[in-house]
């Protein structure tokens, strides 16, 4: 049974001490690679799904703690730093992908593939989905996986995006229901073998 004090993290990263923000802010060099350890997998992971590539996915997370390490002194709490780790990590991603001319003139609309029908137990199919999502514009895209992989509700979406409620309900409602118009077709989306609920604008939570 861990001590009350430690909050373990897995097997291969170890346990960071709840002191181990305070200590990294004070200049301790250990404390703060616990720090990157316990957190760099979601970082990675978040910035890998914006921006679908595994190096520039990296140099971003890089980035991210590279940032983290000059403004450690200001993070207040664990709850704060995990606040702080995803906002810088999906607006970075976003302004990454706002300098791309490719994504300058491409509407919501435009930036979808269509989906073939396939059965459920297409292996393909949840690649797809997660092809359409990985096309959409930067802002949109961010909102659909913070909301779905991140499983933030609006008013926190709001918070990370800086952005007003209503517009992240307005890009939640409008990217879903061209994401099913797309999948619509596909027995994975009414059986459930794509997890539809995640993809579905009627699905509840979408405007609360």
């Amino acid at each position: 049974m861990s001590r009350p004090d430690i909050d373990c993290v897995t097997e291969a990263e170890g346990c960071v001490s709840d002191d181990s923000l305070h200590r990294a802010a004070a200049g301790e060099s250990a404390a703060f690679t616990a720090l990157v350890r316990k957190h760099q997998r979601s970082v990675y992971s978040l910035a890998l799904r914006m921006l679908a590539d595994r190096h520039r996915a990296e140099d971003l997370a890089q980035d991210v703690f590279l940032q983290l390490h000059r403004s450690v002194a200001s993070i207040e709490s664990d709850a704060h730093l995990s606040f702080w780790l995803r906002k810088v990590t999906i607006n970075r991603a976003i302004d990454r992908l706002r300098r791309e001319p490719k994504y300058e003139e491409v509407s919501l609309d435009e930036s979808l593939l269509l989906v073939s029908a396939a059965p459920a137990e297409d292996p393909l199919l949840q690649r797809q989905l997660r092809e359409l999502v990985g096309r959409l514009p930067p802002a949109p895209r961010a909102v659909v996986l913070l909301r779905y992989q991140e499983d933030l509700d609006p008013t926190e979406i709001a918070r990370t995006l800086s952005m007003s409620i209503n517009t992240v309900k307005s890009h939640l409602k409008r990217s879903l229901a061209i994401l099913r118009e797309q999948v619509r077709d596909t027995t994975a989306v009414d059986s459930g073998g794509a997890n539809p609920s995640k993809l579905d604008p009627s699905s509840p939570n979408v405007d609360q």
